[in-house]
């Protein structure tokens, strides 16, 4: 498997770490999920056509943009996207695609600025999720994110026990590959015998509250969408099991009542092998031709 080029790329305040599948004059943009990286899109991008480039930023507080300052905040990483998409298009529209989270943060992006993007692409995400009147966020973060929150604040003595801690997890274990092993090496840091996720905590908590308090505003970008759209989703969640990321009537309430958004399920996926796995050929086919 090809390594990506790694960028560091201007933003407001700093730069971000952007890494770079492919060298095509066709330009992608693609965001990651609430604890992940950019190197989530490595099977996407291999799947892609030797025209395109895929530009996948590693968000602040996250791998090698873990230390960029000036904050958290959806609102924060779509202007980051924005001025990617400005920087690295010259002038034309980009293709844009966003995963769990980043299909969020891609959303408010291609609300903001809809000139800068030609398609927008959500991975499992980017619907308004049910939140109760004033629900503990962070209670459901944990709720919702318990494990994926937890491995941030734990060290561990080699690699390969941070490979295994991840080889054991029902949703990637049973169709770990090298595309999977490639993105959970790529977040590790640390020195020897305490090595660690990149991912900052904070960060992650930050983002999480801010998405389940923005329902209103995916609502309304949703409904004012300016570019064409398509919603690829999964049948199985986050461990690999029901219930799925988004549920079977939040995607029937944004999908069924109009042509804006169509939805297409993807059979014997979860929330991280609809990128990671095979069907990761699907999502770059529906990514290519989608107009």
């Amino acid at each position: 498997m090809t390594e990506p080029a790694e960028l560091d790329l201007p933003v407001e305040g700093g730069t971000l770490r952007v890494l770079r599948f492919g060298d095509g004059p066709r330009i992608a943009l693609a965001v990651h999920g609430i604890t992940a990286s950019g190197m989530a899109f490595g099977a996407l991008a291999r799947r892609l056509p030797a025209e395109w480039s895929l530009y996948a930023p590693d968000l602040r507080g996250r791998g090698g943009s873990a230390d960029a300052p000036g904050g958290y905040g959806l609102d924060r990483h779509a202007d980051d996207v924005c001025r990617l998409a400005r920087d690295l298009g010259a002038g034309a529209p980009v293709a844009l695609t966003g995963h769990s989270m980043g299909a969020y943060v891609a959303l408010l992006a291609a609300d903001r600025r809809p000139h800068l993007f030609d398609r927008l692409l959500l991975v499992d995400g980017g619907l308004p999720l049910p939140v109760p009147p004033g629900a503990d966020l962070d209670a459901i973060l944990d709720a919702t994110l318990g494990p994926a929150i937890d491995r941030l604040g734990r060290t561990y003595p080699t690699d390969g026990e941070y490979v295994e801690f991840f080889r054991a997890h029902p949703a990637l274990g049973p169709d770990w590959n090298a595309d999977v092993e490639a993105y959970v090496r790529y977040d590790l840091t640390g020195p020897g015998g305490a090595r660690r996720s990149k991912a900052r905590e904070g960060a992650v908590r930050r983002d999480g509250r801010d998405l389940l308090a923005s329902g209103d505003r995916f609502a309304a970008a949703l409904r004012g969408l300016g570019v064409p759209a398509l919603l690829l989703h999964a049948p199985l969640g986050l461990l690999g099991q029901e219930p799925p990321m988004l549920p079977a009537d939040v995607v029937g309430r944004w999908t069924g009542a109009g042509p804006d958004l169509p939805a297409e399920l993807l059979r014997g996926t979860n929330h991280y092998t609809i990128l990671l796995g095979a069907a990761a050929g699907t999502v770059a086919e529906r990514f290519t031709t989608l107009v």
